[in-house]
């Protein structure tokens, strides 16, 4: 394939070599001088078409050493395809709700609460606290802008832009927390009894707000590797009117796949074509172990992407701050930010804007990197130790990994056995509605693997064996 641009074409003569086996995996790539000089390119031409592999998982960049081919996750092949269901009303289980009492989202140990508060959040407080100290007179007294507060909407246009979405601050909506972002989305793109497609494996989040709203889900299924199966998506578009769509092209939940750039230009001619509202949930896209893949709202020509995120997987769970770009529907969305939330608070904006305004929140991103890769390497090793013959995906990015175990093991039935132990696990069954995944869960790297930890994760192993 021809491309009018150099760091494309070398980008795909990388991919062949690898797919080819030119360079096997854990080989170490030429240097970028050698590709420079081998392919007669600039030093940037060659490291953004290293950074564009590294961001699609099949490069690992390592600090002094260069680029060498990713190694593969225990899975050797992708989730097998889960069988296509027709829509149905969303209910959840309310066994999510006692996990989120537990706060055990993402912890097998919620009850460990220990260590320094890292540099990082001490000077997002900082920059919090003197946002505070600078309110006068009767500031207290006067709500925000429906839109959000100026600076931390230009501060995220300059941040998004970085991945390759060049934005307007009036494109821009700041939420509370990306659950509110898409709940806004769904609300403004969708009426009750309208059919939305869905990730399978997906976030049992976005089946909440499918469920409050009294919407009908149809299941794609989905890859750990490649995100929703774009052939399976067409059959669900022609077999039953879909009216939105949600996906997580960047390190989706629970699987942590990134939606290859093939498969993002034929879902944006699938929305076209059927038309339907692609709502993307980039909120794991910060956490990226190298280059952030660019949003899918970059490739959005037709105005039909209503990108939503926030600051809870990148920076703090308690900020509750989002955003929120609603393309075609911004309007009305704006209008019902202000029915169901009125306004967001200025000094938590003020705070933030200026703690990514002075370099930090970049700071904070580099560094939560290298603990999440190291995090995750750490609980694949203590994974391939389970007894028995599980497979494990290998994102990156995100916060967890999705196993798979035996076929006979229900997760859902070893719940109760996990909490008399002590350990919080997250059911397979919770990410879909169809009774699919029990023998699956998802188990997040979010916190350092310290001993007790550890202790509980093999205790979890013999448990699950």
């Amino acid at each position: 394939m021809t491309s009018d641009y150099l760091y494309q074409q070398l980008e795909n003569w990388l991919f062949e070599g690898i797919q080819a086996q030119r360079w096997r995996t854990g080989e170490r790539l030429p240097s970028i001088r050698e590709l420079c000089k081998q392919h007669g390119l600039s030093k940037a031409t060659v490291q953004h078409a290293l950074q564009r592999l590294e961001a699609q998982g099949l490069l690992e960049a390592r600090p002094k050493a260069g680029y060498f081919v990713a190694l593969r996750s225990p899975v050797a092949e992708p989730l097998s395809r889960s069988r296509i269901d027709p829509p149905r009303p969303a209910t959840v289980s309310e066994l999510l709700l006692d996990i989120m009492r537990r706060s055990a989202a993402f912890d097998l140990l919620p009850d460990l609460h220990g260590g320094e508060l890292p540099a990082s959040i001490v000077t997002l407080n900082r920059s919090v606290a003197r946002a505070l100290r600078r309110q006068r007179g009767e500031d207290y007294q006067y709500y925000d802008e429906p839109e959000g507060n100026l600076a931390l909407r230009q501060q995220l246009a300059l941040h998004v832009a970085r991945r390759g979405w060049p934005v307007d601050t009036d494109q821009l909506c700041i939420t509370s927390g990306c659950q509110h972002a898409l709940f806004l989305a769904l609300m403004a793109s969708c009426q009750a009894g309208d059919v939305v497609a869905v990730e399978s494996p997906g976030f049992y989040g976005a089946l909440q707000l499918l469920e409050q709203l009294k919407l009908q889900v149809v299941e794609v299924p989905a890859s750990i590797t490649g995100g929703m199966d774009m052939d399976a998506f067409e059959e669900v578009l022609e077999r039953w009117p879909v009216k939105a769509c949600i996906v997580s092209p960047a390190f989706s939940t629970p699987t942590g796949s990134v939606m290859p750039e093939i498969a993002r230009h034929r879902l944006l001619a699938l929305a076209e074509s059927y038309d339907l509202a692609i709502i993307e949930d980039d909120i794991y896209a910060d956490t990226a172990f190298g280059m952030a893949p660019d949003p899918l709202k970059a490739l959005d020509s037709q105005n039909r992407v209503i990108l939503c995120s926030s600051f809870s997987k990148s920076l703090s769970r308690d900020l509750r701050l989002g955003w929120i770009a609603g393309a075609r529907w911004h309007a009305q969305i704006i209008r019902l930010k202000l029915v169901t939330q009125l306004a967001s608070s200025r000094y938590l904006q003020q705070g933030v804007a200026e703690f990514m305004a002075d370099g930090s929140f970049t700071t904070h991103l580099r560094r939560q990197r290298q603990e999440l890769r190291e995090q995750r390497d750490q609980l694949i090793a203590q994974l391939q130790a389970w007894p028995g013959d599980i497979r494990v995906s290998l994102p990156q990015g995100g916060l967890a990994v999705w196993v798979e175990l035996a076929d006979h093991i229900d997760t859902l039935q070893r719940y109760p056995q996990a909490l008399e132990q002590g350990v919080v696990i997250t059911p397979g069954p919770l990410f879909s509605v169809s009774e699919q995944f029990n023998h699956c869960l998802r188990i997040s790297f979010a916190h350092p693997w310290d001993e007790r930890r550890r202790k509980a994760l093999k205790q979890l192993g013999e448990l699950l064996s």
